[in-house]
């Protein structure tokens, strides 16, 4: 039996970065990954044409400034060449009347923009992105890289502070509340409540308001990784494999191995057995983990009861990726230079109607959607003189028609088209300029990636008890689950998914505590001032 002190389940971001982190910690780590290679949803694919580079899953990278992997890992040095396009320009709402509204990385500029629509809006704006970015600093992305501690510790830590206080505030109310609350014109607000909410959170949800706090922090900042998102999964696997780690590609695991309540290493499908001496994280989702792999039969019933309450989201994706032989050419000049551009909604009404139809299982003609033109921020994700693009559109998986809807290439087709409908009131050339185009569905994205079941992006939904202390469950809340040695790390478990690289850290963390070792790298300093501020 081959011996190893770590065994990971996993390849994508949060696999690599535990990975990355115990290898160098001087512990013998192997990952085992279903796919050909290693990165999971930090994929960057030649799905269209040769040449394209398309980034066919993650692309926004919203944590680049606070992920504490970035800097241990040294990964944007010359060695690992882990670099970021940064567009002063983040999003752009184009209009039907010419107009646009825009969110500049410059806040000045950005109330300017505002304040065609409106000068209380732009006042607004300016104060909540100096309150918002305090939160950020003082609590939001410190707590994104710790164990979560209960909900009514972390309440009462929060409560001995007027700052504290304000966050709590603002996590009671709904993404909705919050933005009908700072501005007053349905332009602005429909901006705003699309950048609160693209990433799942449903709209008129409460008792998550601080996640739409983040977003709205967020949406000024975020980053391109050059030479496509899988430049990130390459930096850490660079990182894993020069410090003794391993990576097993096209493994299919059969079981966990489990002794007297304790994980001893894996069984794979062709029978193979790979022994763990210290730990196995897995960073699939919580049912593949404990269900399939550790077995009912090794599990309190309370705790399988537990395991089938979760929620898995309630939207996914539908892409499409498009080669261009030409430049894209706008009809709101302003917007040419955005990162992220937001097609198709005049009105917050525009996008209620929308993720309503989600939740019926059906699909709205004239739907909006966020778009991005990768190449014109890196032009090494195209061939000279060539451009990509990209439509992501939330989409439900479970249509009304049923979900095997989804793998009709003519059903398919008929989608891309009508968002190319959309597209193309913004950019009158695209079709003129379209190559070729891919499609990924929600029905895909399950079966490509089999731990984001129903194309549930972040392996679970985002409400008040699938977050912090009970994500997945109070009984796993902190990394460690009630089999000794496993342990989790992967969207399913704090602070959650979209690359935030936040789960692998905090379980390799875990890990290390538990092994009675010092670990390597130190406690951002976020973190560190959030401690002694009391409020983590």
């Amino acid at each position: 039996m081959v011996k190893y002190d770590i065994i990971i389940i996993g390849a994508g971001p949060n696999g690599l970065t535990a990975g990355a982190y115990l290898a160098k910690q001087g512990l013998k780590v192997l990952i085992l990954e279903r796919k050909l290679e290693a990165g999971g949803g930090l994929a960057t694919e030649e799905v269209t044409l040769p040449g394209f580079l398309h980034n066919t899953h993650s692309i926004y990278h919203m944590m680049v400034d606070y992920a504490p992997a970035y800097k241990d890992l040294a990964l944007d040095n010359s060695h690992y060449k882990v670099r970021y396009v940064y567009p002063s320009l983040q999003f752009a709402l184009p209009l039907r009347d010419s107009r646009a509204v825009c969110l500049y990385t410059d806040v000045e500029q950005t109330c300017k923009s505002l304040a065609q629509f409106s000068k209380h809006d732009a006042d607004s704006y300016r104060d909540m992105h100096r309150r918002f970015k305090e939160y950020m600093e003082a609590f939001l992305a410190p707590a994104t890289y710790v164990p979560p501690i209960s909900a009514l510790e972390q309440a009462a830590k929060l409560d001995d502070s007027e700052l504290g206080r304000e966050i709590t505030a603002y996590s009671e109310k709904s993404p909705k509340q919050i933005v009908d609350e700072l501005f007053e014109d349905e332009h602005v607000r429909t901006l705003m409540l699309y950048t609160a909410c693209h990433w799942g959170l449903e709209y008129d949800i409460e008792g998550v308001g601080y996640l739409a706090v983040l977003y709205l922090n967020r949406a000024t900042n975020y980053r391109l990784c050059v030479g496509g998102s899988h430049m990130l999964s390459q930096g850490l696997n660079k990182v894993l494999i020069e410090n003794g780690g391993m990576v097993w590609g096209s493994q299919r695991i059969k079981r966990i191995l489990v002794e007297g309540g304790v994980a001893r290493g894996v069984e794979l499908e062709d029978g193979r057995m790979v022994e763990a001496g210290k730990a196995i994280i897995s960073t699939i989702d919580p049912h593949q983990t404990f269900l399939k792999l550790v077995g009912e039969d090794k599990l309190e019933n309370d705790f399988v009861d537990r395991l089938n309450d979760w929620k898995w989201e309630s939207w996914s994706l539908f892409e499409a990726h498009l080669a261009l032989e030409a430049a894209p050419q706008f009809t709101h000049p302003e917007t040419a230079g955005a990162f992220v551009h937001v097609m198709g909604y005049e009105t917050t009404q525009d996008l209620i109607n929308h993720w309503d139809a989600i939740k019926r299982g059906e699909l709205v003609a004239g739907a909006g959607f966020n778009a991005c033109f990768p190449s014109i921020h890196d032009p090494s994700q195209a061939p000279p003189g060539k451009y990509t693009a990209l439509i992501s559109q939330m989409a439900p998986y479970n249509l009304k028609e049923g979900t095997q809807k989804w793998y009709g290439l003519k059903f398919k087709e008929e989608q891309a088209e009508r968002c190319l409908d959309v597209m193309q009131r913004y950019i009158p050339n695209v079709r003129d300029a379209l190559l070729w185009k891919s499609m990924t569905t929600p029905l895909d994205i399950q079966n490509k990636f089999l731990d984001m079941v129903q194309g549930s992006i972040k392996q679970g939904a985002y409400h008040p008890f699938q977050m912090g202390y009970l994500r997945p469950n109070e009984q796993c809340s902190q990394n460690r689950t009630p089999i000794k040695n496993l342990y989790l790390g992967g969207a399913s478990c704090h602070p959650g998914g979209l690359v935030l690289l936040g789960p692998g850290y905090v379980a390799a963390g875990s890990v290390v505590e538990d092994l009675g070792q010092e670990r390597w790298w130190k406690e951002p300093e976020t973190v560190t001032v959030a401690r002694q501020a009391g409020l983590l």
